[in-house]
């Protein structure tokens, strides 16, 4: 068995899976978020627009690796998940209605990833650097 420093993609039984599921979890109220928000519950034009393709693609790329726990996956999509927290935070402030809250929420479900993310990832990464240092 080759060690988590060497392979992306282990999952030892040790990882914390509950922060891997919590982290695919907010991922898909993500998606499901995005679509819905740029669709039909406060799209920037009536009727949807494109940028429900450039807002829910990126997530969508993310999600075969973050389902198998791959930590490479999950340590890049925390950097993506950012421009989310971003986008959420200044939607919460900015607009009014349907559209403050769904930031509010978007903003939520980012730092759930984010930190679930991170929560799984740390372990591994501090072994990687034990094993290094030894």
């Amino acid at each position: 068995m080759r060690t988590p420093a060497h392979s992306s993609h282990m999952t030892p039984a040790s990882g914390p899976r509950s922060a891997a599921w919590a982290a695919v979890a907010a991922l898909l109220a993500l998606i499901v978020l995005s679509l819905a928000w740029e669709w039909w519950l406060a799209p920037l034009h009536p009727g949807g627009s494109a940028l429900v393709l450039i807002k829910v693609l990126p997530l969508l790329c993310a999600l075969p690796g973050v389902l198998r726990r791959r930590l490479y996956t999950l340590q890049w999509s925390a950097m993506l998940v950012l421009l989310y927290l971003a986008e959420g935070v200044v939607r919460g402030m900015s607009d009014r209605g349907p559209g403050a809250t769904l930031g509010w929420i978007e903003a939520t479900l980012a730092l759930v990833f984010f930190v679930c993310a991170l929560a799984y990832v740390a372990p591994f990464k501090r072994a990687a650097r034990a094993q290094r240092n030894a």
